[in-house]
């Protein structure tokens, strides 16, 4: 069989065509967050979504319409357009204040050849309506169980408001206008149904990622992010010649607090200790990572550190755990941790060298009385 014994109706490539988009967008998207994540480079998701699907649908929407620039039929691929903003104004919740909405779409305009219409600057305005509706309706009735019908209800007469301003301007009939109207609601449709199956995928992934490199108990990074964390640092200070620092710690006497007051009071400490660390880190340096590596064992690792720049931290850490006492029930625990600081050298030939200089200053600080800091 010929391709020419194909007869495919436009509204099922049309249908093709935008999931395509759609699906290329989130595995780029992916692609781009794994690839920062493999070099540690730290980035906030919600931002990089925003920002990366503003470029992609902007090139994409300029892309389409650079095919019929000009022409008394360049209302043929509006759908697809309408789809890549309500994409945008809904799904990825990107806000675009009004003072950069309007100079958007007068580009646009001037792109297209119809800022002389006034029917053109109709359509303009209901779209700026419409998008903000959009932000609006998505962040009040994001949960709701009723969500998929508000956004159909908002996106069905909009829909038909944007395309009568297209049949006003171009003058085409009103088979075609009901024609190109149902189009967009069963886009609208289809686009609420595949971007929730994927956000829901990507989610899931999310959490999977998040249980295998992440303590249960604690919710600091666990010692297979350790490890990882630590041969791309390692690698790094190595070959550019970057200084790189380790804190590791304990806390003393931990199998009394287990055997004294129990596995529960136990959890309760380190649930503590890690919490006030990651206060102190986050006042001092968000680069500065937090690992349990063990059952009472931390290590932080301070990328760009010297031992004496770390000291600060380092000193802060050890202030703030050995002078607390942490409530259980009707007791109050009093705990201490031992610690152990050294930087990478020319002598380490691989991470677990570094790890061991680390691991044996603080075997001498428990060694010695315990309760001290150790850095050589």
């Amino acid at each position: 069989m010929t391709w020419s014994n194909w007869h495919v109706a436009p509204f099922l490539t049309s249908v093709f065509f935008t999931l395509g988009v759609l699906t290329l967008y989130w595995v780029s998207f992916n692609w781009l967050t794994s690839w920062l994540r493999s070099r540690h480079i730290s980035f906030d998701e919600d931002r990089l979504n925003a920002w990366y699907g503003v470029i992609y649908m902007v090139v994409f929407v300029f892309s389409i319409q650079l095919i019929i620039v000009g022409k008394n039929y360049s209302w043929q691929f509006m759908n697809f357009e309408l789809i890549a903003i309500i994409f945008c104004a809904y799904f990825l919740n990107i806000h675009i204040p009004y003072y950069f909405f309007f100079p958007i779409l007068l580009v646009y305009m001037l792109f297209d050849h119809s800022i002389g219409y006034w029917e053109s600057w109709g359509h303009a305005l209901t779209l700026a309506v419409f998008f903000t509706i959009l932000n609006i309706i998505r962040v009040k009735f994001q949960d709701h169980r009723l969500a998929p019908l508000i956004y159909m209800l908002v996106g069905v007469p909009f829909g038909g408001i944007l395309w009568l301003w297209m049949k006003i301007k171009f003058n085409f009939s009103w088979a075609i206008y009901g024609q190109e109207w149902l189009y967009l609601i069963i886009f609208e449709g289809l686009l609420y149904i595949y971007v929730t199956m994927l956000s829901q995928d990507s989610q899931t992934r999310l959490r999977l990622a998040n249980f295998a490199s992440h303590d249960a108990l604690t919710q600091t990074e666990n010692f297979a992010a350790y490890t990882g964390a630590s041969q791309y640092l390692f690698k790094d200070s190595t070959q550019h010649q970057r200084p790189l620092s380790m804190m590791m710690f304990d806390i003393d006497h931990f199998k009394l607090v287990n055997d004294t007051y129990g596995h529960l009071a136990g959890d309760r400490v380190l649930q503590q200790v890690a919490l006030t660390v990651q206060t102190v880190l986050d006042a001092n340096d968000t680069k500065v990572k937090l690992y349990r590596t063990g059952g009472e064992e931390f290590n932080i690792l301070f990328p760009g550190y010297m031992v004496a720049q770390t000291q600060t931290i380092v000193t802060q850490i050890f202030s703030a755990i050995n002078h607390q006492t942490i409530q259980f029930g009707a007791r109050q625990i009093a705990i201490s941790i031992s610690v152990g600081v050294s930087a990478v050298t020319v002598a380490d030939g691989s991470p677990i060298d570094f790890y061991n200089r680390v691991d044996h200053n603080l075997y001498n600080s428990k060694r010695n009385g315990r309760m001290r800091i150790t850095s050589i």
